[in-house]
């Protein structure tokens, strides 16, 4: 069975940094790709980024690139999302999730399967 577990969410001031945190179990990321979506109560879920190891890509929505890093680590089970220069449109909670659709040109929710349950990221002075 595949479970994830975010955390590292808080609060930050515009152009602080966070670094989220996904730990997982049940699988490698040779067996997975991760993902990470967003969300603001009343909007669709976005997704921000993936990481596919057995494809070698990773993925970062345009609201991303050049600010947030993507980045894993089987050795201790995480897949790091790095965020700087942050935004109050940034503001959501972010989700990890395994096992969806990740390639260069985006990631989208395939399973219901492999969610966490969130972590708050709210960016505000």
């Amino acid at each position: 069975q595949i479970q994830v577990v975010e955390s590292g969410g808080g609060l930050v001031q515009p152009g602080g940094s966070l670094r989220l945190s996904c730990s997982y179990s049940g699988f490698t990321l040779a067996d997975y790709d991760i993902s990470w979506f967003r969300q603001v109560p009343g909007k669709e879920r976005e997704g921000v980024s993936c990481i596919s190891v057995s494809d070698g890509i990773t993925y970062y929505a345009d609201s991303a690139k050049g600010r947030f890093t993507i980045s894993g680590d089987d050795a201790k089970n995480t897949v790091y999302l790095q965020m700087n220069s942050l935004k109050p449109e940034d503001t959501a909670i972010y989700y990890c999730a395994a096992d969806q659709y990740c390639s260069a040109a985006g990631t989208f929710e395939i399973s219901e399967n492999g969610w966490g349950q969130g972590t708050q990221v709210t960016v505000s002075s």
